[in-house]
């Protein structure tokens, strides 16, 4: 019943989402930061931007985002991202695109978690003479990255799933391995489950370490 898979590079393309998921994460995880920062930070101008950029990309489809980035940004503007290949620069556009519109998401999770830390203690601090940037990188980001675990998981399992989108622009990952099965072969439900298997081998033991993880890190207050 599963001979015709042998005909396909299941496991390379399943390889591929976990690129992209892996890079974006990283990549959204380290700009997300930065946003939040911006957004609580004391300098009018910044938190101006970081809430447009919140509120502007997270409220685009990310279909949208994928295809500027191919049809803008490459094709438009030349942006390669220092790839020469088609293949690669699809598959570096697609992270670039992945990590512009998952970054809102980390960055309101980041938010929350920052805000449950204690006035107090940022008050404390600044009155011991440290600045915004120390306040920030010693006092609430170690306790709000904890407080976030488990929103932040939420946004990594959406992150996985939302790699599929990569295949609007040729990213060789399970979604367009997915197409051209169901083109191929009279299997529909089959490919279908298959593919619906990879993606729970891949999300579920991550919501359910990183759910355990935050109950393991989380402030107790």
């Amino acid at each position: 019943m599963f001979d015709f898979l042998q005909d396909y590079d299941l496991l390379g393309a399943f390889w591929t989402t976990v690129q992209l998921a892996v890079l974006s994460a990283v990549g959204s995880l380290i700009w997300g930061t930065v946003l939040a920062a911006m957004r609580v930070g004391p300098v009018p101008l910044m938190r101006g931007f970081g809430t447009a950029y919140v509120n502007i990309v997270r409220n685009i489809p990310l279909t949208v985002i994928i295809l500027f980035t191919s049809l803008g940004l490459n094709q438009t503007l030349g942006v390669s991202l220092g790839a020469d290949d088609v293949e690669t620069i699809n598959f570096r556009l697609a992270v670039l695109g992945l990590i512009l519109y998952t970054s809102s998401f980390v960055c309101e999770a980041l938010r929350s978690g920052i805000n449950t830390v204690p006035v107090g203690q940022a008050e404390a601090a600044r009155a011991i003479g440290l600045s915004f940037g120390q306040v920030l990188g010693n006092v609430v980001l170690p306790q709000a990255f904890r407080s976030s675990v488990v929103p932040l998981a939420n946004v990594l399992i959406a992150l996985i799933k939302n790699t599929t989108v990569a295949a609007a622009i040729g990213v060789a990952e399970a979604a367009l391995l997915m197409k051209e099965m169901i083109e191929n072969e009279a299997q529909l439900l089959l490919i279908s489950a298959v593919i619906a298997f990879g993606f729970v081998v891949l999300t579920l033991p991550t919501g359910l370490i990183l759910g355990w993880l935050g109950k393991k890190v989380a402030v107790k207050r």
